[in-house]
């Protein structure tokens, strides 16, 4: 962590690099170090559970079937996920000693508020700004159970049991948040090397994947005599790197399917919304996506996937369940040419 000298000199630096004039006290720009402070600190606690849920999203429903595909076979699927948001993980804690320059309004020393996958409660966080007081109301959840969200896949059959997979979902506008999603994999049959395990429709593979996971939601607006102060969008950025074993066992028109997924994911965070009128003095909101490095993280996760798959001629059903720390269940109807 910077020490609080090393914040005010970064805040300086940035105010003399950025050509703005600057006639600010010394109190204003300490106020300001600890605001940030403060903010950090809030963003890591408010944001953490909804990219942590992102990773489930995008990591279930890559693979179709296990089985060895004709050369040239096409799949394309229209997919729904059905992410189940945990009770653990929809609110936090947070005390006055938690903070520098914030206290919580009523009076309270602590209290309870939502995640980004929250409710929609909300409490009011007040303090000083260079003498001027200000006053803070914390950001609302989704307020969902259960997360939908559309999303298209694809794959296409190459030489020797290989695939290439595609995923991607437009930027859907959630409650109070946006998501979006892409990424693309390659699968290898290896039953094919066991002549016994396809003479008895039983079939393995090995997928790898990556995803790019983009996840925005409404955060801190915050008023001051110096102007908004431009931290009103928090956007998480993940980078999963999965790998995945599947087996399966065919019955006439039914595949069945069992998965165990291992991935790694890399989270970085953004301020993303229009920038405050304090712009016009102090390049805020720079600074905090400087400070938000802070809090980037890298976390693995292991989780189990069981699937089943029904065809009607060229039409395929299938659907999928991803179990761990969460569950996230996806539909999708595939059409294969």
């Amino acid at each position: 962590m910077l020490s609080k000298f090393s914040k005010y000199i970064m805040i300086g630096i940035c105010l003399i690099f950025s050509g703005k004039s600057f006639s600010q006290s010394d109190q204003l720009l300490q106020d300001l170090g600890y605001l940030i402070d403060d903010a950090l600190f809030f963003s890591d606690k408010y944001i953490t559970p909804a990219t942590d849920a992102a990773v489930y999203q995008s990591s279930s429903g890559w693979v179709y079937s296990a089985k060895k595909r004709k050369l040239w076979d096409v799949t394309v699927g229209v997919n729904t996920n059905f992410f189940f948001v945990p009770n653990s993980d929809r609110e936090f804690q947070i005390k006055n000693s938690d903070f520098q320059l914030l206290s919580i309004e009523s009076g309270a020393t602590s209290a309870t508020v939502p995640t980004a996958i929250g409710n929609g409660d909300q409490i009011y966080l007040a303090g000083d700004l260079d003498g001027e007081p200000i006053r803070i109301e914390t950001p609302k959840g989704i307020n969902q159970n259960v997360v939908i969200y559309p999303h298209l896949s694809g794959a296409l059959s190459l030489w020797y049991g290989t695939e290439v997979l595609v995923k991607y979902s437009p930027r859907v506008n959630l409650k109070r948040s946006e998501y979006q999603v892409y990424g693309f994999g390659i699968k290898h049959n290896l039953s094919q090397y066991f002549k016994s395990l396809e003479a008895n429709k039983i079939n393995l593979a090995a997928t790898a994947t990556y995803s790019n996971e983009d996840v925005s939601f409404d955060f801190l607006d915050i008023q001051t005599d110096f102007g908004n102060l431009g931290i009103n969008r928090l956007s998480g950025l993940v980078d999963t790197y999965q790998m995945q074993l599947n087996a399966s066992k065919e019955y006439k028109k039914i595949e069945v399917l069992a998965g165990f997924i291992a991935n790694v994911s890399d989270f970085k965070y953004k301020l993303t919304g229009t920038k405050g009128a304090i712009e016009e003095t102090i390049p805020l909101q720079y600074i905090l996506n400087q400070r938000l490095k802070e809090i980037y993280k890298t976390k693995a996760n292991f989780m189990g996937e069981i699937s089943g798959r029904y065809q009607i001629s060229k039409i395929f059903i299938q659907s999928t369940i991803a179990f761990g720390k969460f569950v996230n269940s996806n539909l999708s109807v595939q059409y294969e040419f």
